[in-house]
């Protein structure tokens, strides 16, 4: 059978016993499955026994007792091993699983072991499918939600930092210059600068300003999921951010108006969003097109 055939074949565990039986038998068939086990050794996924420098020394003897250039076959291992090591990077990069939401959008995930991630607007989470029986690990960016089954430790990284559970419910996100976790069920580890926080249920991890803070929360599920958002002595700013964001509008609003707002709005119903805002503030608004919204102080209308 046609060698290269066999070789991509293999690559991609296709061989039928027939062709596993060829495959064998080539010449080479043994230094392609020594460069895919050292492959993997450099990606991490495995542990593997490098040979000592005499063992080595010791085969690259016996090839120069043969009739070949010794110095062509090291030439030769050399592109062969860089081929083999982009072949199996090519291939680990096929088995990344990854989930994207876009602005106003959340997206629900069954992972392979039937754990749950319900992910929310503007975020992303990849994981490698191949290896996940052997590592639950997941990359995050933004806001999700998980539901993990139990079983091997599960991690989430983030840009600040890891956070690993055995089977639990939690809360992450990692946006910009945030990064929250919260505990709903279970006992969630916390790995940030080298430190390790411990949050059982009912418990949030905050970073603000570099400092980690640690809070009870009293809710069963974050707010997100409820179709709501939340805020606590927050600026009128960030609270506009967040309603053009859930609503795809314009806001308006004086510039010197410097209030804080502690309250909560709906993200299904923009007159009711705005009564929410406005209402405790002694503000009033005027809905001037479908996407434009203009906010007043009450005397000013």
């Amino acid at each position: 059978m046609d060698k290269e055939y066999l070789l991509k074949k293999w690559l991609n565990n296709d061989l039928s016993k027939t062709e596993s039986k060829a495959f064998n038998e080539l010449e080479d068939s043994k230094l392609y499955k020594e460069i895919i086990l050292e492959a993997q050794r450099f990606n991490g996924n495995t542990n593997a026994k490098v040979d000592s420098f005499e063992a080595l020394e010791n085969k690259l003897n016996s090839k120069k007792n043969t009739s070949t250039n010794w110095i062509k076959i090291v030439s030769s291992l050399a592109a062969i091993l860089v081929i083999g090591f982009a072949l199996f990077t090519l291939i680990n990069k096929n088995n990344i699983v990854s989930f994207k939401t876009d602005l106003a959008q959340s997206k629900t995930i069954t992972l392979p072991d039937n754990s749950i991630v319900k992910l929310n607007e503007l975020s992303v989470i990849e994981y490698n499918n191949s290896s996940w029986d052997e590592n639950r690990s997941i990359e995050l960016k933004g806001e999700a939600f998980f539901d993990v089954e139990k079983g091997k430790r599960f991690d989430v990284n983030t840009d600040f930092g890891k956070i690993s559970v055995l089977g639990t419910e939690f809360n992450v996100l990692s946006r910009d210059s945030t990064f929250k976790v919260a505990c709903f069920e279970g006992l969630v580890n916390v790995i940030y600068n080298n430190k390790i926080t411990n949050l059982p249920a009912g418990t949030e991890f905050i970073l603000s300003s570099g400092k980690v803070l640690k809070s009870n929360i009293p809710i069963v599920e974050p707010y997100w999921l409820k179709n709501m958002s939340v805020f606590k002595d927050a600026s009128f700013k960030d609270v506009i951010e967040e309603l053009e964001k859930q609503y795809e509008i314009k806001v308006l609003y004086p510039s010197q108006l410097n209030l804080n707002f502690t309250g909560a709005f709906e993200h299904n119903n923009l007159e009711n969003a705005l009564k929410s805002i406005t209402k405790p503030l002694n503000l009033t608004y005027n809905l001037q097109n479908t996407n434009e919204v203009i906010i007043l102080r009450n005397e000013q209308k």
